[in-house]
């Protein structure tokens, strides 16, 4: 069997093409006004940093405008609700983005949940988990929802397909099982603290890796011709599922890197893209 590949990478780069143009008409019809994302960095880490740069790389890709915001690791919870709120408040911004994670003083819940349902982009608010979850209109978090985004692309059939989710974070694994089940797939959630965790994993037929542990689940968990989509990515370039037995026996992979990874930022600069045309326009 030849597996599909869900190229993550070539679908980012063609949906950027699409985004410019979009942005480019945007800026016609409105006199030079772009959606503008918002991106607070809060500290030095050097990872969190990277990332940021990367989502401001992608907004000028695409002709888009980025106001990044940094403030220092002493920063408080309260000095971080006022600057989200000042962002909320300025009607030239469209989305925020809140780095996560942010130093060990600061409530980061509370601050998440500060930010505005219509400038959520990044869908990390518990209202926008909520309304996400009973299928209302609210932007998604970025890494389900590009998941979600490129097993559409390749057309891949959800519904009435069994899919196991392993992994439960608020960020992951949570919304990309609401997701699924949304797109009428049954769903089994799973984690690392689940008992037989390889035999859940051989009844599915669409299998997302959200653990966050290097190479976790093993290939012989795996059933021939399921769809296997890793949302790892660790050091060495390895997932959260052992990937290399797996290309000749499944219906289709994301590769790691390559696959999850690049809808990540797609997405968001997607729903960026989406909130400002809806102001703007």
């Amino acid at each position: 069997m030849s597996a599909l590949v869900l190229d993550g990478k070539a679908l980012a780069q063609k949906t950027e093409q699409e985004l410019s143009a979009r942005v480019a008409k945007l800026k016609e019809s409105s006199g030079g006004q772009t959606p503008i994302l918002a991106t607070i960095l809060v500290g030095d880490d050097p990872a969190s940093a990277t990332y940021v740069k990367m989502k401001g790389n992608a907004c000028r890709r695409i002709g888009m405008d980025s106001l990044q915001v940094e403030m220092p690791a002493s920063t408080t919870t309260e000095q971080l609700l006022a600057k989200i709120e000042e962002l909320n408040s300025n009607p030239n911004v469209h989305g925020i983005l809140l780095q996560h994670p942010v130093p060990s003083q600061i409530n980061e819940r509370a601050c998440f949940d500060a930010i505005r349902l219509d400038k959520d982009v990044d869908g990390v608010t518990c209202l926008g988990f909520g309304r996400m979850a009973m299928d209302e209109k609210a932007y998604g978090c970025a890494t389900p929802k590009g998941i979600m985004r490129l097993l559409e692309a390749y057309d891949i059939e959800l519904a009435g397909k069994h899919a196991v989710v392993v992994g439960r974070s608020p960020i992951l694994g949570k919304p990309m099982a609401a997701m699924l089940l949304n797109a009428n797939a049954t769903v089994t959630t799973c984690h690392s603290h689940t008992r037989d965790l390889a035999d859940h994993v051989r009844r599915a037929d669409i299998l997302v890796g959200a653990v966050g542990r290097p190479e976790f689940i093993k290939a012989d968990w795996v059933a021939d011709g399921a769809v296997v989509v890793d949302a790892g990515y660790h050091s060495g370039g390895i997932g959260d599922i052992e990937l290399a037995p797996l290309l000749d026996r499944v219906a289709a992979y994301t590769p790691v890197p390559g696959g999850v990874g690049p809808m990540t930022i797609n997405t968001l600069i997607y729903q960026a893209v989406d909130s400002g045309e809806r102001k703007i326009g």
